[in-house]
């Protein structure tokens, strides 16, 4: 599971990254906009850089967890 911290600030704001995600091939993400750091975890084996990019390309900031 990879984890990322973002500025995913809610519902809306998911679903705006979800097309960027999903094209990526990634069948189970989730968003948690409960944690103050909007964690996206992420159980699919693709690349922590290619995710960051995706989440980027919505117009939204993300940094691995390690």
């Amino acid at each position: 599971m990879q984890k990322f911290k973002t500025n995913i600030k809610c519902g809306a704001c998911k679903a705006a990254v979800a097309p960027s995600i999903e094209k990526l091939g990634i069948s189970s993400w989730e968003v948690d906009l409960n944690h103050p750091d909007r964690i996206v975890s992420v159980s699919d084996q693709i690349s922590s850089e290619k995710i960051i990019a995706a989440i980027k390309d919505a117009g939204y900031d993300a940094e691995q967890i390690v």
